[in-house]
């Protein structure tokens, strides 16, 4: 038989483990945080959805295409294309290549702490981006992360777009709120 202060013990850890579901911390390590590729059927309106996510290390981001274009999730990082350095520098850069049924998909697991940026490469002149930072615990404060310069001031990389500099949601709006749809 239990004591009640060990059934007391196993309720506690019961109801935590619920709460850190609930707020997208879990203690595997396994779950998958999706992030949508949406568009309207003529392409006029397109975006990451959502735009800013707050993830702990080792977790994963799957991107899925809602099928109403043609999408990438590209990391903003010299290998491609030379853009930008917008991820941690110990990081490894992705790009999905083209998505381009419903449903198709493209995951990464984020390791490094740090800010994640991101775009479409069809579509990041119309400000197709996103912003995922990676943190081991949700006491950070955004002078822990700093969003990157606009302007990199290194030659030969491609400028970013102003239309995906003004999308960018904020370091500080991620961190309070863990996801900006």
């Amino acid at each position: 038989m239990f004591s009640r202060r060990e059934l007391l013990k196993a309720g506690g850890l019961w109801l935590a483990g619920l709460a850190l579901g609930r707020f997208g911390w879990s203690a595997e390590g396994d779950d998958v945080v999706k992030i949508y590729m949406r568009s309207t059927p003529d392409g006029s309106l397109v975006t990451f959805d959502p735009i800013g996510l707050l993830v702990r290390p080792g977790q994963r981001v799957r991107w899925v295409n809602d099928g109403n274009n043609v999408h990438t999730s590209t990391a903003y990082h010299p290998v491609n294309d030379h853009h930008p350095l917008r991820i941690p520098s110990a990081a490894l850069p992705w790009n999905s290549g083209y998505l381009v049924n419903a449903g198709d998909s493209y995951e990464v697991r984020l390791t490094v702490e740090g800010i994640y940026d991101f775009y479409c490469i069809p579509h990041e002149a119309a400000g197709m981006v996103g912003r995922i930072i990676v943190s081991g615990t949700k006491e950070v404060t955004s002078a822990v992360f700093k969003p990157y310069p606009d302007d990199p001031g290194e030659k030969g990389w491609k400028r970013i777009p102003e239309a995906a500099l003004r999308n960018f949601p904020s370091v500080a709006a991620i961190l309070q709120r863990g996801r900006i749809p």
